[in-house]
């Protein structure tokens, strides 16, 4: 069943989101070669805290850490390590926080230092195919419309999508109806109304878009070890233009 936020709750999603684009920030002004992905998680934790919140994915069914940090051929859901982030990585940071009852949601690829310039192009076509699919969020298209928009611009510089996992509603529960995939076909899917709030979330592969599930069963990974680029942001469906509950202001400017 597809929920449709009130006012009230939309504004609570927004609280959450801005949340989670703060902590987002924080994350990646630690961000460096060096640094375990176990100690960036633990400054999510306590930065999310200190904002009056809870860790959303901390112990979700089992989960262990406050984000999923998701490395090189990670997809998503990786677990936060010992690992030591290394010059030229990428690494996927999944964020959520519960505030007031309500879910925030949101993720960002960050460049560990320099990386190579098919691996930028991943990440930049990635980031503009999320805007893309938010443009066509409104109140009247389908799912299949934002799917069509993410997939038909990754495929177009030779990135592919993967299938097995999607974008969602959120509100009370992180994971509500509606799917919103990465891919499809203009005018199919569910219809989008004045009220859903869902999470766009392109998941971009540099190879093939065949994947695998770790043995933790978490870690999705690319089946053919290729990189992979991961963004989020909460979106409400409005009439004529989406309301963007997400930014990634506070990220950029830490890195200018």
């Amino acid at each position: 069943m597809i929920r449709l936020k009130s006012e009230e709750e939309i504004a609570l999603l927004r609280e959450n989101a801005l949340m989670v684009s703060k902590t987002l920030a924080e994350v990646g002004r630690h961000i460096e070669p060096g640094i375990t992905t176990k100690e960036l998680d633990v400054i999510a934790e306590k930065y999310i805290r200190s904002l009056g919140a809870e860790p959303g994915f901390l112990g979700y069914e089992g989960f262990p850490g406050t984000l999923c940090m998701s490395v090189n051929d990670v997809v998503v859901h990786g677990f936060p390590s010992g690992y030591k982030l290394k010059e030229g990585d990428i690494v996927s940071v999944d964020c959520g926080t519960i505030y007031r009852g309500y879910y925030g949601d949101s993720a960002y690829t960050f460049p560990v230092g320099k990386v190579s310039p098919r691996v930028q192009q991943l990440l930049d076509a990635t980031k503009h195919s999320l805007e893309l699919g938010i443009e066509q969020a409104v109140a009247g298209n389908r799912t299949g419309d934002i799917g069509e928009a993410v997939q038909s611009y990754c495929e177009s510089l030779g990135f592919s999508i993967v299938r097995e996992l999607v974008g969602h509603g959120v509100g009370r529960d992180m994971h509500e109806s509606p799917e919103v995939p990465n891919y499809g076909r203009r005018g199919h899917g569910v219809k989008l109304h004045e009220g859903m709030v869902i999470c766009i979330e392109p998941m971009v592969n540099a190879g093939r878009k065949e994947v695998y599930l770790d043995d933790n069963g978490w870690a999705v990974h690319t089946a053919d070890g290729a990189p992979s680029a991961h963004f989020e942001k909460t979106v409400a469906v409005r009439h004529g233009k989406a309301e963007v509950l997400t930014t990634y202001e506070f990220i950029e400017n830490n890195n200018r």
